[in-house]
């Protein structure tokens, strides 16, 4: 499972830094790279059997709505298989890049069956909307089911 945070910068020709925690999640599911997506203003990293999961839950789907179809045409169809060099580093597509506004200063942040990736801008303003987030109704209930 991905879980923490951390603070990283992406080089200019777009390659991220892999943490080694994160490096470890990946090769125990078998695989030397990641599938990549774009989702909630950020990216969204999967190890490559994580991802035959979601593929094969989606096509089990009996019907999809138009909403679902042009959900399934960005996410699935912009998505990209970015594998770890011999520096654990993983090269970004430039449209995933443009997409997150990633930049140079950048956060992963391990989310249990993927990670994300945030420009730091966007993780910081992000963190004050979950501030807000904890004060509905709805949200606190939602938090009382698994216990916090």
């Amino acid at each position: 499972m991905f879980r923490s945070s951390s603070y990283h910068t992406i080089d200019q020709k777009g390659r991220v830094n892999i943490p080694i925690r994160f490096q470890d999640v990946i090769k125990a599911s078998g695989g030397e790279g990641i599938m990549v997506s774009r989702m909630d203003s950020c990216l969204f990293a999967y190890t490559l059997s994580e991802w035959n999961k979601i593929e094969n839950r989606i096509l089990a789907t009996p019907e999809k709505s138009d909403y679902f179809r042009r959900f399934i045409r960005i996410f699935i169809g912009g998505a990209a298989e970015c594998n770890c060099d011999k520096q654990g580093r993983v090269l970004i597509p430039l449209p995933l890049r443009q997409y997150a506004q990633l930049e140079k200063e950048i956060v992963l942040v391990g989310v249990l069956t993927r990670f994300e990736i945030w420009s730091r801008e966007r993780w910081d303003k992000e963190n004050e909307l979950q501030e807000e987030d904890r004060k509905e109704e709805s949200f606190k209930k939602e938090l009382s089911k698994v216990g916090l």
